[in-house]
């Protein structure tokens, strides 16, 4: 049975309708409303999260996408950390601030693929899954998105993510840092450190992404209005109505 939660504005047809006056009457008929079927709230759902997920995206990889945004900036990995503290005492700051934007770069490059992968995911929702999504709440979505392509996106960004590793150079700007970091560890007796980055910035690069389309599935789920004002293709009609429908609950 769908939920109140998105069946807004239907009109309660009662037995005693013909005992209603006139005015009364006109008015009933004229608030009724067809309330939208499964497919309908479907397809409004997919709609909405297309056009989520690409401005997620678009974001993302455009020029310094990742850099120039504090949100889903990439930092210096965690667990070697020592490594850029070494580094700056050594006065290479000029090599930490590189390494960590060709990260950035590298991670801009890897979520280019991510597009058609959550497109597919989309596509593949069940009735019950957009149903149950809609009923969710804040950020229902994209947990989904998450929990259903997260082992796949992972696979596919892999070989992405080395390619854009190689395309901006950035074992170039690490090789000096870790070697001079694991240099000193001969003399202390210190373990050397040699963290896995192409695991780091694929991690990093989903994390950024989940986060921009949590705000954009939240922005829709607000204003559906507002944030679908520029967009005109054939599922928004649906889009606005479902999501318009939940903000009256």
């Amino acid at each position: 049975m769908i939920s109140k939660f998105i069946l807004t504005g239907i009109a309660i047809i009662t037995i005693g309708l013909e005992k209603l006056n006139d005015k009364n009457q006109t008015l009933s008929i004229e608030h009724k409303q067809i309330s939208p079927s499964k497919e309908q709230i479907i397809n409004g759902l997919k709609g909405a999260l297309n056009i989520g997920i690409e401005n997620a995206v678009k974001t993302c990889t455009i020029k310094d996408g990742f850099w120039k945004n504090n949100l889903i900036k990439l930092p210096f990995p965690e667990d070697a950390i020592a490594v850029k503290q070494t580094a700056e005492k050594f006065m290479l700051h000029g090599q930490v601030e590189k390494f960590e934007n060709t990260l950035n770069k590298a991670a801009e490059e890897a979520s280019k693929e991510a597009l058609p992968i959550f497109l597919s995911a989309i596509k593949n929702m069940t009735v019950n899954d957009g149903i149950s999504l809609l009923n969710g709440g804040e950020g229902a979505a994209t947990r989904f998105l998450q929990k259903n392509t997260s082992s796949e996106l992972k696979i596919a960004f892999k070989p992405k993510v080395q390619k854009a590793i190689d395309q901006v150079q950035l074992t170039k700007y690490w090789k000096p840092l870790i070697s001079n970091y694991n240099k000193k560890n001969l003399l202390t007796g210190g373990k050397d450190i040699n963290p896995d980055l192409n695991a780091y910035v694929t991690d990093k690069a989903l994390s950024g992404l989940f986060k921009l389309i949590e705000i954009e599935e939240n922005k829709i789920r607000k204003d559906p209005n507002k944030a679908l004002q520029n967009i005109t293709n054939s599922s928004i009609s649906a889009v606005k109505e479902v999501f318009g429908s939940i903000l009256k609950k």
